[in-house]
């Protein structure tokens, strides 16, 4: 059974409020398990992808009757939270791929909500109500846990992750009903990683600015945060700076410098959800 899961809104900062409870924003894959009359638990994503097959070792669970809202999560050698890794897995199509992942690094289900239990649909609770409830259950897997929480303190959750170069924090209203839609009840703050790139080329059909560092490398494409005002500077040098195209892109001299903030950098080098700030003039 899939329900269609609440999703965050941004706040720009972190904030400490008695009426929030925060937690680690995990960087993985979010995934709602279910197990309806005894059935085998079907995992699914956000968009109501069934993807249970790609995780067998999430496929016990001693409840019935219920709905969890999670997300699958596994970590590298260092013990950092390793987002490539789970989506590496997600692609793995290959039963026996699958089975031996699973057995040689198996991901974890870190649960933040209960939507249903027993029969009874708990999305019209508050979400302390279910967070006790989910306090009180034995899932029976050791590759499920709950995600730790903490209440009113969100700027001293926010420093500790900050600390650990971890994603970020999500602040949720105690009181919040579950909504399967946006909603600011939930929030994420980001904790971004700030970097200077230059601007190397831009794409001939969708919006698209290529990045590149100082010695032309191509670090990837940007695609948010870019205001009208920007791209009317942008459009104002761009011919002046031409030197190429292909069948996708036009290629500039790597000369107008731009900051960026980005999640984190990627096992290859490249910038992971880049989002322009402004551009950077250097005084002669």
């Amino acid at each position: 059974m899939f329900i269609s899961p609440m999703l965050l809104e941004t706040a720009s900062a972190p904030f400490s409020d008695e009426d929030y409870v925060f937690e680690p924003k995990i960087d993985g894959h979010r995934l709602l398990l279910s197990r309806i009359d005894g059935d085998q638990p079907r995992l699914y994503t956000r968009h109501n992808n069934d993807c249970t097959r790609q995780y067998p070792e999430l496929q016990t669970i001693e409840l019935d009757d219920v709905i969890l809202d999670g997300e699958a999560a596994t970590t590298d050698e260092a013990g950092h939270v390793d987002f490539e890794a789970i989506m590496e897995r997600f692609s793995l199509r290959k039963p026996d791929k699958v089975l031996r992942a699973a057995e040689l690094r198996p991901v974890n289900y870190v649960i933040f909500d209960i939507l249903r239990y027993k029969g009874e649909d708990l999305r019209g609770y508050p979400l302390h109500k279910r967070k006790e409830l989910l306090s009180t259950l034995d899932f029976g897997n050791p590759h499920m846990a709950l995600v730790p929480s903490i209440e009113a303190e969100g700027e001293q959750l926010y420093s500790q992750i900050e600390s650990l170069g971890m994603e970020g924090i999500v602040a949720k209203r105690s009181n919040s009903i579950y909504v399967s839609s946006r909603s600011s009840a939930w929030l994420k703050i980001i904790n971004w990683t700030y970097t200077e790139v230059f601007i190397s080329g831009y794409r001939k059909g969708d919006f698209g600015w290529l990045a590149a560092d100082e010695r032309g490398r191509p670090l990837g494409v940007i695609e948010l945060g870019v205001t009208p005002h920007h791209k009317m500077a942008f459009y104002g040098v761009k011919d002046q700076l031409f030197r190429g195209e292909d069948r996708d892109y036009f290629y500039l001299e790597p000369r107008i410098k731009a900051k960026v903030k980005i999640r984190n950098w990627t096992k290859a080098g490249l910038l992971r959800s880049p989002v322009f700030v402004d551009f950077i003039l250097e005084r002669e």
